[in-house]
């Protein structure tokens, strides 16, 4: 399969809706080029797991994803058996003068294997985007294993033996710094960092994503975030919670904020209650700074 060049990477992004820089698109390029996995990593809510959903649909390819968490293990990542479907063909083979060898033969084969995200990944014909979501919330003991399925490209099952990948995948890990990673795997990957948007990019992102707000709507909401990130919040709303904000306040057919509007949607916007309460008592610095009058926000 043919890699793409830049210019196309630039292309597929566009055509996808995702409105991206140059950074962005050379560290997708020279990923591809050069077979190695993507580590991206920044905020929650800056578009970092929507670059392996962007890739699969410009690719047209399969968009598989390992959602990682505490307690992950190569059971979860890889694969398991299907214990159930095992029993219950010993169960109807009970009366059948069956070797043990034979017994095993079958129920230890791929029709009672359950695949996981990265075994289904290594067997596909057509090179899939693997997406390892969060792979900071995963302990430290499966990053090191999943070092190892990395560097090699194959993965053993003890009852079936060694499979080797049919084609290596593109591989998008994010992170958002709950904890620090290893350097082994640091090394492995290429780095991206992706950090909130300046405001002509953020409503660039809010014009694509919801093309019906009113244009000093769209502006406005975008602003207000812009100094709503200033403020010391514990969660701080990303560009998702942006869009998800321009999208409610166009579907009430506005065309522009008011303090009222603004009160009674945050809950959009910040999902702790300190926060909210944070953002309430600064609200008339917020709209000041943002540059909307008192009276008509």
């Amino acid at each position: 399969m043919k890699k793409p060049s830049i210019v196309h990477i630039q292309q597929m992004l566009k055509d996808q809706a995702y409105i991206s820089d140059d950074t962005i698109g050379m560290s997708i390029y020279l990923a591809m080029q050069l077979s190695k996995p993507l580590l991206v990593e920044g905020p929650a809510g800056v578009g970092k797991t929507e670059i392996a959903k962007v890739m699969a649909k410009a690719l047209n390819t399969r968009l598989i994803r390992l959602q990682c968490y505490e307690g992950l293990d190569s059971t979860h990542a890889i694969y398991e058996w299907n214990y159930q479907h095992q029993l219950l063909y010993l169960k109807m083979s009970e009366n059948e003068q069956s070797a043990l060898e034979e017994l095993e033969s079958h129920i230890f084969s791929d029709k009672f294997l359950l695949q996981r995200p990265l075994l289904e990944a290594i067997t596909q014909k057509k090179p899939p985007v693997l997406l390892i979501d969060e792979i900071d919330r995963a302990d430290e003991e499966f990053e090191s294993f999943l070092l190892e399925v990395l560097s090699d490209w194959q993965i053993t099952i003890p009852e079936l033996g060694t499979i080797k990948a049919t084609s290596v995948p593109y591989i998008i890990l994010t992170g958002n710094r709950t904890r620090e990673l290893s350097e082994a795997l640091r090394r492995r990957c290429l780095y991206l960092w992706i950090d909130y948007p300046e405001f002509e990019k953020e409503l660039s992102i809010v014009k694509t994503k919801v093309p019906q707000i009113d244009t000093k709507l769209g502006a406005q909401v975008c602003r207000f975030m812009q100094q709503l990130r200033e403020l010391n919040l514990d969660k701080t709303p990303g560009i998702s919670e942006t869009i998800d904000w321009a999208f409610a306040l166009a579907n009430m057919h506005l065309s522009h904020l008011d303090k009222e509007v603004v009160e009674s949607t945050l809950g959009v916007v910040l999902k702790d209650w300190e926060d909210i309460r944070h953002a309430k008592d600064s609200l008339s610095e917020l709209l000041e700074k943002t540059g909307v009058s008192s009276r008509i926000l």
